[in-house]
């Protein structure tokens, strides 16, 4: 895939950025468990495949071990290859201290087998206050600290609410920024989000284009949306979008995907994949033709939510 400048971090990526949340073998979450060996294999995949941006989490279970297994296999990360990961407190722990941030990374170098980190946002800061995350001796001050000390080379900041992720953007402390469910075609309220972060040079990278599955799998099949049950009006919403899709001949999940990679203030979208197969599938669909007929019939069914879904 063309690559294109994530930002003013000078790093390119491809416009396809690889989840690895289900690879940590998460089943609680996903409904199904991920061996160590087809997490290997599919990270083997996605390295010989045209995708160049990988994202993890120091939280995502095993996640990081597993890639960290997969680059000893091969030898260390590929030239061209970006790798960023996010910092969190320990599972079951509120601690999300300077010195939490400072362990964090030190267990994601350790684990992914790595000297430095190319990228390294705080993650879901919406578990404390603003005012404690910016705080003298708070995590955001830690992660610039390592930013400065050469373990970090660039820093960002992932999180779902579209208004602190706002707050944070105005920091101008962050090269990246994460929405996650909030570009979607049944909720886009990021789009202010992504408009200021291009007016600051600060690259924005879309997560979860499907909802956490609904507009890939279909509303009957996973009525959930953004990690929740959807109300009526979103079911019928995205049940009209995917009637338009079958009678244009169009996944639903091709329109979703490309719902975010037609907009150009998005530097790349994150599609969570848990075997070699779902590279394949998420290519096929990011190149799926779509009608501007088809995009004129679901313009007022995505317009609906600008403001958030309902």
């Amino acid at each position: 895939m063309e690559k294109h400048p994530l930002g003013s971090t000078g790093l390119s990526v491809t416009p396809i950025c690889v989840g690895t949340s289900a690879l940590g073998n998460f089943p609680s979450q996903y409904g199904y468990e991920v061996s160590t060996e087809q997490a290997v294999d599919t990270l083997l995949a996605v390295f010989e495949s045209s995708l160049n941006f990988i994202d993890t989490s120091n939280n995502y279970f095993d996640a990081e071990r597993r890639i960290g297994l997969a680059l000893k296999e091969i030898g260390g990360l590929p030239d061209g290859f970006v790798l960023a990961t996010k910092v969190d407190p320990l599972h079951g722990s509120d601690d999300f201290s300077g010195a939490r941030v400072r362990a964090s990374v030190e267990e994601s170098l350790e684990r992914l087998g790595l000297d430095h980190l190319q990228l390294v946002y705080i993650h879901d800061p919406e578990q404390l206050s603003f005012d404690d995350a910016t705080k003298p001796g708070g995590p955001v001050e830690a992660l610039l600290q390592l930013q400065t000390d050469g373990l970090i080379d660039h820093v960002g900041v992932a999180g779902g609410p579209v208004d602190l992720m706002m707050r944070y953007l105005e920091l101008d402390q962050f090269q990246v920024i994460i929405s996650h469910n909030r570009y979607t075609l049944v909720d886009s309220s990021a789009h202010d989000l992504v408009e200021e972060a291009a007016r600051r040079s600060v690259a924005f990278v879309n997560g979860a284009p499907y909802g956490g599955g609904m507009l890939a799998k279909g509303p009957d099949k996973q009525p959930n949306y953004c990690y929740q049950p959807a109300n009526k009006e979103t079911l019928a919403r995205v049940a009209a979008m995917e009637r338009a899709c079958q009678a244009n001949g169009v996944p639903l999940a091709a329109a979703a995907l490309q719902f975010s990679l037609r907009n150009r203030g998005i530097a790349s979208t994150m599609v969570g994949m848990s075997t070699p197969d779902r590279i394949k599938q998420t290519l096929e669909l990011a190149a799926w033709p779509i009608s501007d007929e088809l995009w004129h019939e679901l313009e007022p069914l995505t317009a609906a939510g600008r403001h958030g879904f309902v």
